[in-house]
């Protein structure tokens, strides 16, 4: 949702035609993102969650590198949100693209979790 925010309150400056490029080019990213990027591994860390018994740690749903991943991404999100090395108009589809798609891949979770606690 932080994502979105961000790039939402970055859009509200720009003019039309680049509102429709910024919200094409983050859907279109949004779709590609989920399909062959978060959706694998959102799949993995369900097989993952359903192998374990008992009781386990909140944090085992992801594998370690997962982790690591999230916070060199979060890292350059930040470094480049603050040194404005790449425009706002340029930075508002990645934004908009990867917020959405985590926003779409957790409904994956949420199926799951409602397959499990039905059974």
């Amino acid at each position: 949702m932080m994502l979105n925010f961000f790039a939402l309150r970055w859009i509200v400056e720009f003019n039309l035609s680049q509102i429709i490029f910024v919200v094409t080019a983050g859907l279109l990213l949004c779709g590609a993102i989920a399909r062959f990027g978060f959706s694998t591994v959102a799949n993995e860390n369900i097989k993952r969650i359903l192998a374990y018994s008992g009781h386990v740690c909140a944090f085992a749903f992801q594998a370690w590198k997962s982790y690591v991943l999230i916070a060199v991404m979060m890292s350059i999100g930040l470094f480049l949100r603050t040194t404005e090395l790449i425009p706002k108009f340029l930075l508002a589809p990645l934004y908009m693209g990867l917020g959405l798609a985590l926003f779409l891949v957790s409904f994956l979770y949420y199926r799951s979790f409602r397959r499990e606690t039905a059974n």
